[in-house]
């Protein structure tokens, strides 16, 4: 991109978010509550360019199971680049003119604003009265909830729980059992140090692997409202408290446990050391199970990996069952066209759209999977299992972080592990950040 293309975009983006400003202030309201309906004749959908998982299953109920719905209101599908979703979202906005159906921007609290200007459906009153709101995942809504100011305002077309993928073999042959606790934990990737294996597979390129790290004992240490009090200024990362929760995770670095490649590697390349045998352990999301289930990828075999949540931390104030959950980027309805002829296609993808999602694109979903699929590998059920049975989530570092607070967190990570910045300073960084806005 050129200097001059760069300055222009700025200027247009300047342009729609003083206009989207206005928009939503004249909007008014606060509660997600609904104005006038306008009723579409297509369920148009515009949606980013990148994700290749949820269209070709809107399309095939279309095709298929929502043929019905479908013939009433034909579903219409755009999408754009991610990275200009959030000013064409705003700037539809600032005309009135917002799809039946969009993805969400890339920023939640983007999509709280539209919440709060009252532009957004509330699916916990929509799908109760539809009879299906017993069809999304319990810990789905919680996610959204958390994410989006406190409402159940987008669905969950994608849903990940994170934990620690682990080589089941090499824990067997040292007698370790799953760690329960911090101290486990680095008790198991002591012994793995010792032998030569890598604990740790981690990305320092990407540098958000390691910020898991730290979100996850900052979460377990101090509870799931941790972060959410540093985002309400009632907390600050400089607090001891948490500065020692980024000392915990230099320590990781400090004592050999992430490999001597740590801030070289990528997101594909810390992967590939786990699935090929050379780490013992993973820190990752549930979309890694893509990988994993994948023979060509997975070297040491599916049987062999594990997962487990992320420790607790003795004396510490949150759960080992508060599994750090995101949602990708999920879509909402707006509420100035949902009719009941959108109610409709509403249920039927509520009803429809997680056996679907697992069946044909081998995804999981915050929609509840009624049916079994048969075929699925045994991790993947019991990832399936984990997220039925998780009711009360948390997020994950950079969640509630403005865009400067979140850049500077994932690039400087790797400094963080390899000694070359301090606790102290990797966090009065990012804390400067935050209340710069």
């Amino acid at each position: 991109m050129t200097t001059a293309t760069f300055r222009d975009r700025r200027i247009v983006v300047a342009a729609i978010a003083s206009t989207v400003a206005l928009g939503l202030a004249a909007c008014g309201g606060d509660d997600g509550s609904e104005a006038s309906v306008d009723a579409p004749d297509k369920l148009t959908y515009l949606v980013n360019a990148e994700n290749g998982n949820i269209p070709p299953v809107l399309e095939d109920m279309a095709q298929g199971v929502c043929a019905e719905q479908n013939e009433v209101l034909p579903l219409e599908i755009s999408s754009i680049p991610q990275a200009e979703l959030d000013a064409q979202i705003q700037l539809l906005v600032g005309q009135d003119a917002l799809p039946v159906m969009f993805a969400a921007g890339g920023t939640p609290e983007e999509g709280a604003k539209l919440w709060e200007a009252g532009k957004l459906v509330d699916f916990e009153k929509e799908l109760e009265e539809l009879g299906v709101l017993d069809l999304i995942e319990p810990g789905a809504i919680s996610t959204i909830k958390n994410l989006y100011g406190g409402a159940f305002n987008f669905l969950p077309f994608q849903y990940n729980v994170e934990g620690i993928f682990y080589n089941k073999a090499y824990f067997a042959d040292n007698g370790l059992d799953e760690p329960q606790t911090w101290d486990d934990l680095m008790a198991a990737a002591e012994t793995f140090a010792a032998q030569g294996i890598t604990p740790f597979a981690a990305s320092g390129e990407q540098g958000w692997p390691i910020t898991r790290l730290l979100s996850g004992y900052i979460y377990r240490s101090l509870g799931p409202d941790a972060l959410q009090k540093v985002a309400d200024g009632e907390a600050k990362l400089t607090d001891p408290e948490y500065v020692e929760a980024a000392a915990q995770i230099a320590s990781l670095g400090e004592n050999g446990y992430l490999g001597e490649n740590v801030a070289s590697l990528d997101y594909d390349s810390a992967q590939n050391e786990f699935l090929t045998g050379n780490a013992a352990m993973f820190y990752m999301g549930t979309w890694a199970l893509t990988a994993i289930n994948d023979p060509e990828q997975n070297q040491i075999g599916v049987d062999n990996v594990g997962f487990m949540p992320f420790p607790a931390v003795e004396g510490g104030a949150g759960s080992i069952d508060q599994y750090p959950s995101n949602v990708g980027l999920p879509s909402t309805f707006g509420s100035g066209t949902f009719t009941s002829e959108v109610g409709d296609w509403t249920k039927c993808i509520t009803e429809n759209f997680g056996e679907m999602s697992l069946r044909d694109q081998n995804t999981i979903s915050g929609f509840k999977v009624v049916n079994d699929v048969p075929g699925l590998p045994p991790l993947t059920q019991e990832v399936q299992e984990i997220i039925a049975t998780t009711s009360d989530t948390v997020l994950w570092m950079e969640a509630l972080f403005n865009a400067k607070a979140g850049q500077d967190s994932s690039h400087n990570a790797a400094l963080l592990v390899t000694g070359e910045m301090s606790p102290e300073d990797f966090m009065s960084m990012l804390q400067t950040d935050l209340d710069a806005g």
